[in-house]
């Protein structure tokens, strides 16, 4: 059995990626808005933190009431009792990559993790 897992995922609408590649520790979405779409609800997390990855085109993230203008490039830190909602900008799609894990989790990281 291979220790990888290697998917294809096509960026329309919103791919989990929690079932398809076997996550155990975190989960993962593609999320794509067309122009001047948004994310029909308002949500927040009881544990888990999110990273945002903004992957190509532009919008706005209204975090606890705040707008953030988000654009290709941005990477967003959301903790978990945060409200948040995601919007496209009227006139341009936002496509971006989700990632959601337990708040305080990480116990290492890079080279501390790392079996050389």
């Amino acid at each position: 059995m291979a220790n990888y897992t290697k998917v294809s995922v096509k960026a329309e609408g919103r791919a989990e990626l929690h079932d398809k590649l076997g996550l155990t520790g975190a989960e993962v979405s593609v999320n794509s808005l067309p122009a001047g779409a948004n994310v029909p609800f308002v949500h927040s997390h009881k544990e888990n933190e999110e990273i945002y990855a903004v992957l190509a085109g532009k919008g706005t993230a209204v975090i606890d009431g705040d707008g953030v203008a988000l654009s290709a490039g941005d990477w967003v830190r959301i903790a978990p009792a945060a409200k948040r909602q995601f919007f496209a900008a009227p006139d341009e799609g936002i496509t971006y990559l989700c990632i959601q894990v337990k708040e305080g989790s990480l116990g290492g990281y890079t080279m501390s993790d790392a079996v050389l």
